[in-house]
């Protein structure tokens, strides 16, 4: 299978949030007023959370039906500390993201914890955004004048 492209546009509506277009849905990004924002929506790194949740949700099920159980509930709760004073411009030795992320996925089933433990380990093998986490993905961030775009001189995607 070849490789697919996921891809995101967002504009900004303030210093705080940014309207992203996702397919055919946009999403809200903005910040606490503690942050800057107006609290319209969950802030970047909240949706770093709710995306490991969404994507482990869905390996779950599906590696779930490979092995051969069904899945009745499936609640997950996953937090992480952070430290903004990076992010609000002060001096500190503490990275700018998460510390970790400590995730817990509570599943009624019926199946033994050792069943369990041999699904958590494929889902933690297949789940693109915990791999994203987890590994170092080269991350390419370029600006270019609003000018240059207009013209067309816009670089192209890697």
């Amino acid at each position: 299978m070849s490789d697919v492209t996921f891809k995101v546009s967002g504009q900004s509506e303030s210093p705080a949030r940014l309207a992203v277009q996702v397919r055919g849905f946009e999403l809200i990004v903005d910040e606490p007023p503690g942050l800057g924002g107006d609290d319209e929506g969950p802030n970047p790194v909240e949706y770093i959370l709710a995306g490991l949740a969404g994507c482990l949700n869905v390996m779950g099920h599906i590696i779930a039906k490979e092995m051969g159980f069904s899945i009745r509930s499936l609640t997950i709760d996953a937090a992480g500390p952070l430290n903004p004073e990076k992010l609000l411009g002060k001096q500190t030795d503490d990275r700018a993201g998460y510390k970790n992320i400590n995730v817990m996925l509570k599943v009624d089933a019926d199946v033994d914890q050792a069943t369990l433990d041999q699904w958590l380990a494929t889902i933690e093998t297949r789940c693109p955004v915990s791999d994203n986490l987890m590994n170092l993905t080269p991350v390419a961030v370029r600006a270019q004048s609003a000018a240059q775009s207009e013209r067309g001189t816009e670089s192209p995607s890697p």
